[in-house]
């Protein structure tokens, strides 16, 4: 059997890591940017959500829970941080009070049990900073946060151990079909002959469809912007903040990020269908987000700021997830995932192999699938005993390239060594540039370990893609 992945975002990273699990003839997973998780995977608010958001009988309340309680797991196998933060559902006013009980219904529906309503008192005792003009909130203590590009790296790192081939910058231009079955894959550079097609292509998840005659999913893209605090804003939240939601959005968040700072955000804006790179961030949706998370928390110190951004995700007309079997033979959905779809991830990737595709393809498991990773320690999460040990090892572990971080050269090497070719690409992989600078400081030097190790002239180095150069030439030799 022969099966290609297309998409390299959390989700499609998941299940080509899950397919890794059997015995295929081939395993191809496809994507069409530079490098892994670089769609919608990267730009989202990294929540680990609990499941009360979620109408019951909607396929999203079916995979939220489920996928919830795997990701401590997940993450414990793949080497990935993970932090269950618990969240707040704030409400102000009759109104909202009144939708708390609509959430924790919802919830209970959905197999959610550490679902309570706290009073003012319960709140402000939890969350100090939150609005005094609180009257009461959801509590959910399965509320959790993660990286989500790193997860997805992690899955394709282990997918590709156990035997996956990754194409990187590989677009799929068609799906051929025969007798309403899939039979290969096209791409720019080769056709792939194939026995199955799985579609996670994320914001392109209805063109890929379409290449084979469907018309589900329709999507268009939902654009929100962030604000990023430094990391000088720890503590200031303890806990996922939430707004009550209304029918379009869960609302404005302030929330802790895995790494120590604060993000706020997301805004709402719906694009037309075509707009699927327009990421631009705008001052009305930068004033947006501000004013959303100081109703939440009117003290927030704002002038902390070290990054705006927005994302897009793919927001469908049928207002829910499309995943398994498809009017075509071979082809399975894994589509509209937006919001759950980063905590659905590793109960859908598992329910569509292990129930889906291989019982449609009589697949027997290997017995030799090696699940896990051991990625390179962050030193700046060491004590000063563990960080000495490292570096008596491996003394480019104690030669520190981004200051904002405390990233080390040896961390950069290791993420080299791993697949990064781009400033971008070792961003990800190590934080360096995330930092308060974002990349002032270090870039120079990242570039020139990257044009080093990957043997290749400076100028040949690139922020992203190939048309984000950085350099244009020596200027003398």
């Amino acid at each position: 059997m022969r099966i290609a992945v297309i998409g390299a975002g959390v989700v499609g990273a998941l299940i080509a890591r899950e397919l890794a699990r059997f015995e295929v003839t081939s395993i191809r997973l496809f994507e069409r940017e530079p490098d892994v998780g670089w769609g919608v995977t990267k730009a989202n608010s990294a929540i680990v959500h609990g499941g009360f958001h979620d109408r019951p009988g909607s396929v999203r309340s079916k995979f939220c829970v489920p996928g919830n309680s795997m990701y401590e797991s997940l993450c414990a196998e793949l080497d990935v941080p993970f932090q269950r933060t618990g969240a707040y559902v704030l409400a102000f006013d009759e109104q909202e009070t009144a939708a708390l009980e609509t959430l924790r219904t919802w919830g209970n529906e959905n197999g959610v049990s550490d679902l309570e309503i706290h009073s003012r008192k319960q709140v402000l005792a939890h969350e100090p900073q939150v609005n005094p003009q609180v009257k009461a909130a959801l509590w959910s203590s399965s509320v959790a946060i993660t990286e989500p590009w790193e997860l997805a790296m992690a899955a394709v790192e282990t997918a590709a151990g156990n035997g996956v081939s990754v194409h990187l910058a590989e677009a799929i231009t068609g799906i051929e079909t025969r007798a309403n079955k899939v039979c290969a894959v096209l791409t720019e550079t080769d056709r792939y002959p194939v026995d199955a097609v799985v579609n996670a292509a994320g914001l392109f998840a209805d063109r890929i469809a379409a290449m084979v005659g469907l018309d589900v999913p329709c999507l268009y893209p939902r654009r929100g912007e962030y604000v990023l605090l430094d990391k000088k804003s720890a503590g200031v939240v303890n806990s996922v903040l939430f707004p009550a939601p209304n029918e379009i959005t869960k609302g404005i968040l302030v929330l802790p990020t895995i790494d120590g700072g604060v993000l706020l955000g997301p805004t709402a804006v719906d694009q037309l269908p075509d707009a699927r790179g327009e990421a631009e961030t705008t001052p009305e949706g930068i004033r947006e987000v501000l004013e959303g998370a100081r109703r939440l928390v009117p003290e927030l110190n704002c002038s902390l700021a070290v990054k705006a951004f927005a994302g897009l995700r793919p927001e469908s007309t049928q207002e829910d997830f499309v995943v398994g079997r498809s009017p075509i033979e071979g082809f399975y959905q894994a589509a509209a995932m937006r919001s759950p779809g980063l905590t659905a991830a590793p109960a859908i990737s598992q329910w569509l192999v292990r129930d889906v595709i291989a019982v449609d393809l009589s697949l027997r498991q290997t017995g030799s699938f090696r699940p896990s990773r051991i990625r390179t320690p962050r030193m700046a999460e060491l004590s000063l005993e563990e960080r000495d040990r490292h570096i008596r090892k491996d003394p480019r572990l104690g030669r520190i390239v981004c200051y904002c971080n405390q990233v080390t050269e040896g961390e950069i090497i290791d993420a080299i060594h791993r697949g990064a070719t781009t400033l971008d690409g070792i961003k990800f992989r190590t934080r360096a540039g995330f930092g308060r600078c974002q990349g002032a400081s270090c870039s120079a030097s990242i570039l020139r370990i990257l044009a080093r190790e990957l043997h290749v002239e400076p100028e040949e180095i690139v922020q992203r893609r190939s048309e984000s150069w950085i350099l244009s030439g020596k200027a003398r030799t």
